[in-house]
């Protein structure tokens, strides 16, 4: 006989003065970073900010490209870049902005599946969780405790 199985996620509603000081200036750099995307196709730009443990901010765009399956989404080129550049860097939040070129207002942003399954890696990788903080409707936020709660069923080096 079938069973069922419920998975229950929280995530944190806020507005924006309810952000963390760090929290702002992450999402003000991953707004410059959507601000920089290379997005001449889809005119749909996308910024990510990681704030690492030591407080610096790294960044990333979505970039894409003529072949568009060759382009990559804002939260892996940060991601990519980070583990490139400083391997052993610890991840204390991930924040993600994404906007409409011909539009000034940031709209609610969801990383796709790739990207979700990547910041699992990350996540495992580091083996603490990585918050993270996406732009919402109405100029709220939301606020995840951990990449699992984004991607709750992840695949990782265990099940090889």
């Amino acid at each position: 006989m079938a069973s069922e199985l419920k998975v229950q996620i929280s995530v944190d509603v806020l507005e924006p003065q309810e952000l963390t000081a760090e929290e702002r200036q992450a999402i003000q750099v991953a707004q410059e970073a959507a601000n920089d995307a290379y997005a001449p196709y889809s005119n749909f730009l996308v910024g990510a900010a990681l704030v690492l443990e030591d407080g610096t901010m790294f960044k990333g765009s979505n970039q894409e490209n003529a072949a568009y399956p060759s382009g990559l989404c804002a939260e892996r080129t940060a991601l990519f870049a980070l583990s490139a550049h400083h391997p052993k860097a610890k991840i204390k939040l991930l924040a993600v902005t994404a906007r409409r070129r011909q539009e000034k207002d940031f709209l609610p942003a969801m990383p796709c599946g790739a990207c979700r399954q990547v910041m699992a890696e990350y996540e495992y990788k580091q083996q603490k969780p990585i918050p993270v903080l996406l732009q919402a409707l109405d100029g709220k936020f939301y606020r995840f405790k951990s990449v699992a709660d984004l991607l709750p069923f992840q695949f990782n080096k265990e099940h090889l």
